[in-house]
């Protein structure tokens, strides 16, 4: 004997209109489906007992789905795949056939991640040669091809010289084209007014289109991404549209010289291909959370591509982005970074046969007594960091809250114009990004022709600084200054926007600075305890790119907030290999400095003010509150919308869900006992009534048999919803403390549980109950959590 849920069924007329308050949508689910003849037939045959409808052996369309920004059931999901194996299993000892179907089934996940690789490395690759080209179009024109960049068309001159290696005939400035010379007044004025001119379209294209085709295409998209990963549900943000208009706007945002990078979006980019493949297999296709194994893959994939760091991508996944990370995702995660980088490598777009952005061959190795250097850049970055965070988001505010965020458009026009005009005086706020990071992690030589390495002596190790050096540093203090306060207004416009490289700009400017001044430190004070039997004169003993590549490190770490994924990319990204130590020093530091202004990182804090109901595994909760403090309904509030296990009429529950918006529904034994029996989700219950439009009476009884009831000859089959029906739901008593369920919520990913004494039900948690109560206690406004 075993317990059975049955919901019986007798006919009635259905209205031709949806009911009072009912949206045309929930009435087509509800009405729209037609009782076929078959079924009928069957229900009025009196020869034998009724066939029940069962949802689990006959699969309902829709059912099993989430609406949007509805937060998927990790437990369920997890258990229809775990029978949907099974199932497999058991059939493939019959047959050949089925066996076969087994070993596809099970080699489908290498599949998907080969081709996630395949297809961002090659997105990834395409972006970064178009970005180069148009970067350089602000600049001039390749006279033998204009697809040329400015590096490619001056590859095949014979005309160049080490002194000026970026001067060939066949590439011409704007100024030089239209003025006839290179020098001259007239000619600047030429390229200064053509510079702000290819910025302005670039970034006027990239936000039409983004307004237009696709708004979720905005932003860096990791926020999103792990709110996504963490089960909430946002429909159409990886999709086809949103992949084509981030490629191509994300471009043409880089382009625009706006103070942001790739490299955040280009995650965004690789989940959106591994969603969009996701569909070509039904294990994917049809189960959420193992498509989010999927996407936390893609996000390893979108660092390897980024970056050229495939192992710190895995790393980057693991720490930062994803919320469910089990030892079979972490090798699928790996082989997919793998494939991603052997796809970039192929294409080659930086031309120089190496799969690294930032190369770096440092001469001198480093000294304890640099940790003391290393230490202080930490302290800037974290320092850095936590003021980043502060403006960025109060700034992200006051866009939400004033007239200034209807006009998204005209704050990117007014934005792109400001940082053209301020950045082209300055040669290190003109060049892009990733060109300025490379320059201050150049270790001087002999064949240098930047203004950084303006030594009196270039010849010898140890060199005091020129006229050149000077001019150089004062460059970098103001575009240090420039660069923080242009980040802070760009990030998060109605644009592709990532911030590592702006982060890593900053630092670089600043570690820089920081090893120019120890150089010369050294070389003007070699009698000093702190340089004695290390420094000596003649010695190479301070290298300031070193310095500038901690720096950096540290800047990202304090804005971040990421500590191992953070230093394995550094050391893939420059092949610095034996600077880890340096790395860690200056990473860790700037995590604690900026910990103790605020535990969130950048993105932790885009998802706080964007309301989005995300639970942060790094957030401890130390309030003594208790599970009956937070459930609903409080003491005045109306009682718990309940469905009774016997007595309900369809009327009653359409009645039910027609005056609440809850996404489920508890099943008790009666309203007055209020035993609890299960759950049931609003959706499933909606689509399982529509299905059976002539059905008026539900009974859901739990019975100690295992046939149908008995019912008159003329009555249609009844319908068991064991398929939808949860018998087990999650349960805590009412003096649970509050810091165990929240554990509960994050370890099991849980959307709801309910709140029992003694068996009874007294009340039932949501996620979005508990993130207002985290709210509340931190003093924050509780209503910001949007969604639910």
């Amino acid at each position: 004997m075993f317990k059975t849920l049955l919901i019986l069924i007798t006919p009635r007329s259905f209205p031709l209109a949806p009911p009072a308050g009912q949206t045309p949508y929930i009435h087509n689910l509800l009405y729209s489906e037609e009782y076929s003849s078959s079924s009928r037939a069957a229900g009025m045959n009196g020869n034998g007992p009724a066939k029940l409808v069962d949802p689990l052996e006959d699969p309902v369309p829709g059912l099993g789905t989430y609406e949007d920004f509805n937060t998927i059931d990790w437990v369920r999901e997890k258990s229809k795949d775990r029978d949907r194996h099974r199932e497999i299993t058991k059939k493939s000892r019959q047959s050949t056939v089925a066996l076969l179907h087994s070993v596809s089934d099970a080699f489908s996940g290498w599949l998907l991640m080969l081709l996630v690789g395949l297809m961002s490395g090659a997105l990834a690759g395409g972006i970064d040669i178009a970005a180069h080209w148009l970067t350089d179009m602000k600049d001039g024109v390749c006279l033998i091809g204009f697809w040329f960049n400015h590096e490619h068309c001056c590859w095949t001159s014979n005309e160049t010289t080490f002194q000026e290696r970026d001067r060939c005939p066949q590439w011409q400035s704007w100024g030089e084209l239209i003025t006839g010379t290179s020098e001259g007044a007239f000619a600047y004025i030429m390229n200064y007014l053509m510079y702000i001119f290819w910025a302005l379209l670039f970034s006027f294209l990239a936000v039409t289109l983004v307004r237009a085709f696709a708004p979720y295409a905005c932003g860096s998209g990791i926020p999103e991404i792990k709110t996504i990963l963490s089960g909430f549900i946002i429909r159409g943000y990886l999709g086809k549209w949103t992949l084509i208009i981030k490629t191509i706007t994300l471009v043409l945002a880089v382009s625009s010289g706006l103070s942001l990078g790739k490299e955040g979006p280009l995650v965004h980019v690789a989940c959106c291909c591994a969603n969009i493949l996701c569909h070509l297999f039904t294990k994917y296709r049809k189960n959420e959370a193992k498509r989010r194994e999927v996407l936390s893959a893609a996000a390893a994939v979108g660092v390897s591509v980024a970056f050229g760091a495939p192992i710190g991508g895995v790393l980057f996944s693991l720490e930062e982005v994803s919320y469910y990370f089990p030892l079979k995702t972490l090798w699928r995660s790996f082989f997919a970074a793998l494939v991603a980088a052997f796809t970039l490598r192929s294409i080659n777009p930086f031309g120089n046969s190496r799969l690294v952005l930032f190369y770096v061959e440092f001469h001198a190795p480093w000294h304890l007594v640099e940790l003391a250097p290393f230490v202080l850049l930490g302290i800037f970055g974290g320092l850095w960091g936590a003021l980043f965070i502060k403006a960025n988001i109060a700034w992200c505010r006051i866009r939400k809250s004033t007239r200034l965020g209807h006009y998204p458009v005209t704050e990117v026009l007014v934005v792109a114009a400001l940082t053209a005009l301020l950045a082209y005086p300055n040669s290190y706020t003109r060049m892009s990004g990733a060109e300025l990071i490379s320059e201050l992690f150049n270790d001087c030589s002999l064949l240098d022709s930047s203004q950084l390495c303006g030594y009196k002596q270039v010849s010898l190790p140890d060199r005091p600084a020129g006229e050149g050096l000077y001019t150089a540093l004062w460059q970098l203090a103001l575009a240090l200054i420039f660069k923080m306060m242009i980040t802070v207004i760009t990030f998060g416009m109605k644009v592709p926007s990532g911030l590592f490289i702006p982060s890593m700009a900053v630092g670089a400017i600043a570690g820089r600075l920081l090893g120019v001044g120890m150089e010369q430190l050294a070389y003007y004070n070699h009698d000093w305890l702190i340089f004695k039997g290390w420094c000596s004169p003649g010695a190479d003993c301070i290298t300031p790119g070193l310095y500038a590549m901690v720096g950096a490190a540290a800047c990202l770490g304090g804005v971040t907030r990421m500590t191992v994924s953070l230093v394995v990319i550094m050391f893939e990204l420059t092949g610095g290999l034996e600077y880890i130590v340096p790395l860690m020093a200056a990473t860790m530091t700037s995590k604690w400095v900026a910990d103790a202004f605020g535990r969130e990182g950048i993105y932790e804090a885009h998802i706080r003010l964007n309301g989005y109901p995300f639970l942060e595994p790094k957030e401890e909760f130390e309030h003594s509150s208790l599970a009956v403090d937070v459930m609903r309904p409080r003491r005045s509030d109306p009682a718990l919308a309940v469905l009774t296990q016997e007595g309900m009429t369809v009327g009653e529950v359409e009645t039910l869900v027609e005056s609440t918006h809850y996404s489920g529904f508890p099943v008790v034994v009666s309203q007055e006992s209020q035993r609890l029996v299960g759950f049931v989700l609003r959706r499933d219950l909606l689509i399982s009534i529509g299905q059976n439009r002539v059905c008026v009476y539900i009974l859901i009884c739990v019975s100690h048999f295992n046939h149908a009831p008995a019912q008159a000859p003329e009555a249609p089959p009844p319908l068991r919803l064991r398929g939808i029906m949860d018998l087990s739901p999650f349960t805590v008593t009412d003096h649970t403390p509050m810091d165990i369920t929240v554990d509960i919520f994050r370890k099991l990913g849980l959307r709801q549980c309910l709140v029992t004494h003694n068996g009874r039900l007294l009340g039932i948690i949501t996620k979005k109950d508990i993130l207002k109560h985290m709210a509340q206690i931190a003093n924050r406004d509780p209503d910001s959590i949007l969604f639910n």
